[in-house]
């Protein structure tokens, strides 16, 4: 029988660190989105990974570690490239996969949630910046 491995649920600043790594090496050659990382923001994985581990560990334990106004950076990044709903929808399904690739349990299930609500709220809020332009 050819079982999957188990995966343990996410429990600390390293397997943040870790899902997030993945996710931005999936993310960033992705046809879809990739180019939201390469030819909007420039992204520096080395000198990014740090704050938005710190936004996900914040976001899972409730650690007061991240500062910042995420979608304050994506309106600007809108203003180069616009960021339409199936943007968000790809970032959605990419996180959940990388999630799902690499844990389970509580934490990896609240990872995807709290995804999910990310996605919904910048997509309403670009959307609804937009409408006002």
């Amino acid at each position: 029988m050819n079982e999957s491995p188990e995966r343990a649920d996410i429990i600390n600043r390293h397997d943040v660190e870790t899902l997030v790594r993945r996710f931005y090496e999936q993310a960033i050659p992705d046809p879809i989105i990739g180019k939201f990382f390469t030819e909007v923001a420039h992204l520096d994985l080395e000198a990014h990974l740090p704050k938005i581990a710190n936004f996900w560990e914040q976001m899972l334990f409730q650690k007061p570690v991240y500062s910042g106004s995420p979608m304050h950076v994506h309106l600007q990044m809108n203003n180069i490239k616009p960021m339409l709903p199936e943007h968000f929808e790809r970032w959605l399904t990419l996180w959940c996969d990388t999630v799902d690739q690499l844990f389970e349990g509580e934490k990896a299930a609240l990872a995807k949630a709290r995804a999910q609500m990310v996605a919904k709220s910048f997509s309403l809020g670009i959307a609804s910046i937009g409408d006002k332009l």
